[in-house]
């Protein structure tokens, strides 16, 4: 039986590539995003894919009723679908952080709430949940954005605590830093949040600085390989990083939080 893939977020980075990568490993994909006009090529090369608005309901049901009608199961479902927008916590309005948590928490919600009933019904299933290193760790400006991954990253644990006895896990990814747009987005958000002559200008130059100088990340096409690991593990594990390099940054934040907290301190100087 063909394996079946729903993957959110597939217009761009990691999750374009990881809907081609699934396609080459000899998976359907079906898949979606808001901006249509960037799915063209997929569609070209045999994904399945459709517009779809992870807040918009009737959007989600769409897509998962088609892959089910014309495939009958679903293997995996990847909540990729997310963004960034970086800002003081004191100047970036509350109903843009209620925007980010519908997206990047609420509409991984609302896709698996109705993927759930036909992979119990099939007595399996795998949810990917695509958090960030940023669930754990920090700095300025990232506030609103690291609250929502890291909700996301619990959520992810309850729910695989509700619905191992189904045949179902729900596992989390956590990239870190990226070679994709999501930097150069994030940022533009956060200038836009920055209040005239805000008191946060300061920062806002040097972590963007910090950030511009960082080198390493992870390309979409190494990331996409991670996706299909923690998608077809026969024992798949709660939490997958893509580098020692990320694991280790989370470790460090979590077991000695003083040792982060200075080190960070030292960089935003």
């Amino acid at each position: 039986m063909t394996k079946v893939v729903i993957i959110t977020g597939i217009s761009s980075g990691m999750g374009k590539a990881a809907a081609l990568y699934f396609q080459q490993q000899s998976f359907e994909v079906y898949g979606g995003a808001r901006r249509v006009e960037r799915l063209t090529s997929l569609s070209e090369q045999g994904i399945h894919t459709q517009q779809l608005d992870v807040t918009d309901e009737l959007s989600i049901r769409g897509l998962v009723d088609r892959t089910i009608s014309e495939q009958g199961h679903v293997d995996v479902l990847i909540n990729n679908a997310g963004y960034g927008e970086f800002g003081p916590i004191e100047e970036v309005p509350v109903e843009k952080a209620k925007q980010q948590f519908d997206v990047n928490l609420f509409g991984a919600d609302r896709i698996t709430k109705y993927v759930l009933p036909f992979m119990r019904h099939q007595g399996f299933g795998r949810i990917v949940n695509i958090s960030s290193v940023g669930a754990d760790i920090y700095s300025p400006l990232g506030g609103w954005y690291y609250a929502t991954k890291a909700s996301l990253s619990m959520w992810s644990d309850v729910l695989d605590s509700e619905v191992r006895r189904f045949g179902i896990r729900s596992v989390v990814i956590q990239p870190g830093l990226t070679k994709s747009e999501w930097s150069k987005i994030a940022f533009a958000n956060a200038r836009k949040n920055l209040a005239t002559d805000s008191p946060y200008e300061a920062s806002f130059d040097k972590l963007e600085q910090l950030f511009s100088k960082i080198s390493t990340g992870a390309t979409s096409e190494t990331l996409a390989k991670l996706f299909y690991k923690a998608a077809t593990d026969v024992k798949p594990k709660r939490r997958y990083f893509n580098s020692v390099m990320d694991h280790g940054m989370v470790t460090v934040a979590r077991t000695l939080p003083r040792t982060y907290k200075a080190v960070l301190t030292r960089l935003m100087k």
